[in-house]
């Protein structure tokens, strides 16, 4: 299967992405390495995205054609001593992983939300160490490891060993010449 990578985009969900929704995250590979449970059916995919998916502070669809394929999810740490930093997670249906896609929203993803969130510095992404898709991701999409955090999460009944990447908002060269008057703001190359 060949991919544009020009066609993806990023928007909000919607009630009516329920059945393309339920296509990947009634997948269990899909929901292997995330907290949620496996869905069942129309409904719990319109209650998740009713209830999690529009009310979250920074989750995108990742869409070709305007159809859901997957998820980027940014959330923004709270309190006045952890303001200036999010967490950063996705997903992608499991017939897309290996085209690329997932790098290209994550990039997206994370120019877009330095863009809407100025006063955030520092993204995390917590990645199953087994997981070395993921850790392909979001090393290609530019985030650095930091090192391996063991036993950190309980996932699907096991303890897991987390890989513990960054993302700084000064990792940009855009914004690094900005500091210095020469650029025109946060871009990353998707």
């Amino acid at each position: 299967m060949e991919i544009d990578l020009s066609k993806i985009t990023l928007r909000p969900f919607k009630l009516e992405d329920a059945d393309d929704f339920l296509l990947f995250a009634g997948d269990d590979q899909f929901t292997m390495n995330l907290r949620w449970k496996t869905l069942t059916s129309k409904q719990e995919a319109l209650d998740h995205i009713k209830d999690v998916c529009i009310p979250h502070p920074w989750r995108r669809s990742i869409c070709i054609d305007n159809r859901s394929i997957g998820f980027v999810s940014i959330f923004p740490f709270s309190g006045e001593e952890d303001k200036f930093k999010a967490n950063f997670g996705f997903g992608v249906a499991v017939k897309y992983w290996g085209h690329g896609i997932a790098t290209k929203a994550a990039k997206m993803a994370v120019s877009q939300f330095f863009v809407d969130s100025p006063e955030v510095v520092r993204l995390e992404a917590f990645v199953d160490a087994e997981n070395l898709g993921s850790q392909r991701v979001v090393e290609k999409a530019g985030f650095q490891k930091e090192g391996i955090l063991r036993k950190y999460a309980y996932m699907k009944g096991k303890l897991r060993d987390l890989v513990l990447y960054s993302f700084l908002s000064t990792d940009f060269p855009a914004a690094q010449g900005e500091r210095e008057g020469e650029g025109e703001g946060v871009v990353i190359k998707p």
